[in-house]
């Protein structure tokens, strides 16, 4: 695997394992800035519950990549890099189309794009 694609998945791995800290641990006024919610909304119990728990998805997300990338043997680490790259594409996609949001894709999408991009080009 190239050293472009490796640094790509890293870039992605650390935005979701930056999405998961956010999710589970940010303070309700970092929350309304940063996903534009309400701020009602961000100091219900509930919602902080359903965010830890996307948090925790995203963390998985994140260390999928890693191990992908890292630990796997040499001939999954194409499928695995590839498979979790494609996991947050959907997921950028989806919050794009469900939020209403572009900046979505953009922030999220935009480096998984890439590392998809480099996995294909340069296997």
């Amino acid at each position: 695997m190239s050293i472009f694609s490796t640094v790509l998945i890293f870039i992605v791995a650390l935005e979701a394992f930056y999405i998961m800290g956010l999710e589970m641990f940010a303070s309700d006024e970092k929350l309304h800035q940063v996903f534009g919610m309400s701020e009602e909304f961000v100091k219900m119990p509930d919602t902080r519950t359903l965010m830890a728990n996307q948090g925790l998805y995203n963390g998985f997300i994140g260390a999928g990549l890693l191990l992908s990338r890292f630990v796997l043997p040499a001939n999954a680490q194409y499928a695995g890099s590839l498979m979790f790259v494609i996991f947050v594409i959907i997921a950028a996609v989806y919050g794009w189309l469900s939020a209403k949001n572009p900046r979505i894709l953009l922030a999220q999408g935009t480096p998984a794009i890439l590392a998809l991009l480099s996995l294909l080009i340069f296997h």
